[in-house]
């Protein structure tokens, strides 16, 4: 099949989010064939390029959603957008649109920190479901109008951004029932939402639909929700086309913690955390199925309106190759050195290495000969630079360097190493060298730092924050975010019992194999692919290599629900498959078994368009092919 991948800040670029989980989806299923839609989220990224792409990858399309140059990209607005009758269709969607954002949006965005509705917080519970139905029926049909309306006239990107976008959004924050801090936006508030909601929508103006482009696919397959997810759904509304959406991470919950760190004025986070509620909802609504990569996103995604029987669980896949030299070796003492603790990461303040810092001065009390070593990836970001600079004041502060002697030069029981530096060339060197893996963070999706740990037969010590718990699943010592004494107390235990690190080190690494390799992630997509394309199948007109239609190539069966390829058991006699012989209808049979003694008569064609000649028989069990249903009646009395 044909496979459409749509990537948000990702896969095929070099960096970026899900980069190697789509990479390792695409080479473990070389039986399809995929075309990358890719959106790019800065300029750094895109100069970096793509990383080296697999042959089944047929084509790759990008986009941005960084860019702040816009003469370019209004150079693509609408052809017509002068034009009265476009304009008016642009405020009468685009009106729509905003009217919904500034009520509050979908209730599953409205907990997350966007206000609620007053339909939905008023009324009964069935009152409130119908309010949230035409909440999303609202947004559904103005998101349509705005990219039919794109589509015809080449494109919104300055409609988005112009005057009378601001003027609407304007309209709709000073009307009744609107957010109290949507009526407290001011002009550069409006400005701000209005681009901001102009990015996220920049899909609508893409020339990626129609035959040549998402169109020709027969699956659309989103990596995170958000902006990554319009295109597919855009393609299921123009063409036809199931898309299945795959969050790690929730891109709404993403959103939510980013705007926290940022400048941006209440008013207009209100606004955007309404707008992206509303998009992740209708998201959720018009996928085909949903893959949560664990129970925490799950559990977002219900709040967010995704519904229970499209949700199926998918644990990431990992590569366990590279550490199974450390896992099989078993638990070395000497060598990882049993007072050592490790922490692998992102060096970021979600990591909360502050109060790792803390608790390890009390581990330090417990344990003198203990040391903490902080290997994280190379540091770029003037944020993570800066951060990794407070670490390291606060551990020169906390921890003096030490020495044995009056006369040797002192060290620091905390060091700060890089993956690839001198003593940790490889991220598996790093896992070997440590008796207990920690994880301090306080905000956290699937922890892939523990499940190498795992794969490594290493013992954790981790904070309980979002899919921590689910991955462990016993195998780890598990204490509340941002409790140094309890984090201490954890990791004292362990370091001083290393018969249980070790049991507890094996059962780690028997629950990742199990659940967190590559091949059970590929072997999980594989089977929901040929289950969506199996139920939802794209109707497209077949054409011949003049380009000419071709009759009859869609039975007509295919165009009626329910499932038509029956298979009939063994017949008893030659009046075919009716109601008297199965229940099934005889024109409702696309495959028929042929019973021991019977005899096709001459000249009674196979679905393959073979003939079988005079005298010519199947064997017991033989497998007819299509449109062979009626033909039964013309079987004769010869024997097999």
């Amino acid at each position: 099949m044909r496979v459409g991948l749509l990537t948000e800040g990702g896969y095929p670029y070099v960096s970026g989010e899900a980069r190697l989980w789509c990479d390792r989806l695409v080479r473990g299923l070389g039986q399809h064939e995929f075309d990358v839609y890719a959106l790019s989220r800065s300029r750094r990224q895109q100069a970096q390029g793509w990383v080296e792409l697999p042959p089944q990858v047929g084509r790759v399309r990008t986009a941005p959603l960084w860019t702040v140059d816009d003469q370019a990209l209004c150079a693509a607005g609408p052809r017509g957008g002068h034009g009265r009758r476009a304009r008016r269709r642009f405020v009468e969607y685009y009106g729509e649109l905003a009217d919904v954002v500034c009520r509050g949006g979908f209730g599953g965005s409205t907990g997350a920190g966007a206000g609620a509705s007053a339909g939905v917080a008023a009324g009964a519970e069935g009152g409130a479901q119908g309010a949230r139905g035409e909440v999303a029926d609202r947004f559904s049909n103005a998101l349509y109008g705005l990219a039919e309306l794109a589509r015809d006239e080449g494109g919104l990107v300055a409609a988005l951004r112009s005057e009378s976008a601001v003027r609407a959004l304007e309209r709709a924050c000073r009307a009744p029932g609107a957010l109290r801090a949507a009526r407290a936006a001011r002009v550069p508030d409006l400005l701000t939402a209005a681009g901001l909601m102009e990015r996220a929508l920049r899909p609508l103006s893409l020339d990626w639909y129609g035959a040549d482009g998402l169109g020709a696919v027969d699956l659309c397959h989103a990596a995170s929700g958000g902006p990554a997810a319009l295109p597919g759904l855009l393609a299921g509304h123009f063409d036809g086309v199931p898309l299945l959406v795959t969050e790690y991470g929730v891109q709404l919950r993403a959103h939510y913690l980013a705007a926290g760190d940022t400048d941006l004025s209440a008013p207009a986070r209100a606004l955007l955390a309404s707008f992206h509620g509303l998009l992740a909802a209708e998201v959720y609504r018009g996928a085909t199925l949903i893959t949560p990569g664990n129970t925490h996103a799950r559990r977002w995604q219900e709040r967010c309106g995704a519904d229970r029987a499209k949700l199926r669980t998918v644990h990431p896949g990992m590569d366990a190759a590279r550490f199974s030299e450390i896992g099989e070796g078993g638990y070395d003492d000497l060598a990882a050195g049993p007072g050592t603790l490790l922490w692998v990461g992102r060096i970021e303040p979600a990591k909360d290495l502050i109060s790792l810092l803390h608790a390890f001065a009390e581990i330090r009390a417990a344990a003198p000969g203990a040391r903490l070593r902080i290997v994280g990836a190379p540091a770029e970001e003037p944020e993570a630079l800066e951060y990794l600079a407070h670490c390291r004041a606060l551990a020169a502060q906390l921890f003096p360097d030490e020495a044995p002697g009056a006369h040797a030069v002192g060290c620091n029981p905390v060091s700060f190493e890089e993956i690839g530096g001198p003593d940790v060339p490889e991220l598996a060197d790093a896992y070997a060298s440590g008796a207990v893996v920690v994880l301090s963070s306080v905000v956290e999706g699937f922890p892939i730092s523990l499940v190498e740990a795992m794969f490594c037969g290493r013992a954790t010590v981790s904070t309980d924050v979002g899919a921590v718990v689910e991955v462990i699943g016993g195998t780890g010592l598990v204490v509340p975010p941002r409790n140094p004494k309890a984090l201490a107390e954890a990791c004292v235990s362990l370091l001083r019992d290393p018969e249980r690190r070790a049991r507890l080190g094996a059962a780690a690494r028997a629950r990742a194999l199990e659940l967190f390799t590559v091949e059970q992630n590929v072997a999980a997509f594989r089977s929901i692919y040929l289950e969506i394309v199996s139920h939802c199948p794209v109707h497209r007109d077949v054409v011949d290599e003049a380009g000419e239609p071709v009759p009859f190539a869609h039975p007509a069966e295919a165009y009626l629900p329910g499932r038509w390829a029956v298979a009939v058991g063994p017949a008893s006699n030659g009046a075919g498959s009716g109601a008297e012989g199965g229940g099934v209808p005889s024109w409702a049979v696309t495959e028929e078994v042929a019973a021991p003694g019977e005899v096709l008569g001459s000249g009674v064609v196979l679905g393959s368009g073979e003939v079988l000649g005079p005298g010519e028989t199947l064997g017991p069990g033989e497998v007819l092919g299509s449109g062979e249903a009626d033909v039964r009646a013309q079987l004769k009395g010869a024997t097999v």
